[in-house]
C-alpha cells in the first residue's frame, strides 16, 4: 500500500512580482517555484535587489503577487481579498523584524499580547497567554518592563514571543539579528532553532549574513528574481 507524501506547508508555483514605475513595470520575481515543509527553517539570501524581501512579504501575505500561486496550509493566499488576507495573516503568521517594532509605551507583556486583540480572548486570557510565551523565551522576569528598559537582545526576544503568541502556522523573520552584536545574535538564532526543533514551528528568514543562514536547515539563494541555488544544512 502506497503512502501519500505529506504536502508542503508552503507551495509556490509560477510566482512573479513586478512594480509599476511610471509607465514601466519593473520585474522583481520571475516565475518562481518553491516548497517549504512544515517544521522547516529556511534562510533566504541574495544580493540587494535580488527579491528576497519581496518573496518574504508575499509569503507573509503583506503583498500580493502579479502572477502565480502561494498555497500555505492548502490556502491560496494570492486569491484572498484584502479583508480575508488580513484575517488570514492575523491567524497564521508571526512576524519578527530587524528593529523589533515594539510600542515604547507598553510593557513587554502588553507588546506580546497585541496580536491577540484581534481574537475573541478576554483580557485575562490574553495576559495569561502573553506570560506563557514570555516564559518560553526566558523573559518571565521582564514582563512589566518597558522596551527602553530592555537590552536589544531582550527586545528581540519580546518580538519573538509576540510572533508566537497566536500559535501561527508560520514565522517570518526579516534580518532578525541585523541590529544585534554577534553574541546576542547567536542567542536569538539559537532560540529560533529551538522553536523549530522543540515546537515544530516553520520559519522563513531573510538574512545577508552567512553565519546566521548557517542556523537554518535549508538555504535558498535568489539572484535577480530567480532561485539560483538551494542547499540543505
Amino acid at each position: 500500500m502506497s503512502i501519500d507524501p505529506v504536502p508542503p506547508l508552503i507551495r509556490i508555483r509560477g510566482l512573479s512580482k513586478g512594480y509599476r514605475r511610471g509607465g514601466q513595470v519593473i520585474p522583481v520575481l520571475l516565475d518562481l517555484d518553491m516548497d517549504v515543509a512544515a517544521g522547516e527553517f529556511v534562510a533566504l539570501m541574495g544580493p540587494s535587489g535580488s527579491g528576497k524581501s519581496t518573496l518574504l512579504n508575499l509569503i507573509a501575505g503583506i503583498d500580493k503577487p502579479s502572477a502565480g500561486t502561494i498555497e500555505i496550509g492548502g490556502v491560496d493566499i494570492a486569491e484572498l481579498g484584502e479583508g480575508e488576507l488580513a484575517d488570514w495573516r492575523a491567524a497564521n503568521v508571526g512576524f519578527v523584524f530587524q528593529f523589533y517594532n515594539l510600542l515604547p509605551v507598553l510593557s513587554a507583556q502588553d507588546n506580546v499580547a497585541l496580536p491577540l486583540l484581534l481574537t475573541s480572548l478576554s483580557s485575562r486570557e490574553r495576559a495569561e497567554r502573553a506570560r506563557v510565551v514570555l516564559g518560553l523565551v526566558g523573559l518571565s522576569d521582564r514582563a512589566d518592563h518597558l522596551p527602553n528598559e530592555l537590552s536589544g537582545g531582550q527586545q528581540q526576544r519580546v518580538a519573538i514571543a509576540r510572533a508566537l503568541v497566536s500559535d501561527p502556522l508560520l514565522i517570518v523573520a526579516d534580518e532578525p539579528t541585523g541590529d544585534l552584536d554577534r553574541v546576542t545574535g547567536e542567542e536569538i538564532l539559537g532560540l529560533l532553532e529551538r522553536l523549530v526543533v522543540e515546537m515544530g514551528k516553520t520559519i522563513v528568514m531573510v538574512t545577508h549574513d552567512p553565519k546566521a543562514a548557517a542556523h537554518a536547515r535549508r538555504l535558498v539563494h535568489l539572484e535577480k528574481g530567480v532561485l539560483v541555488d538551494e542547499a540543505g544544512a
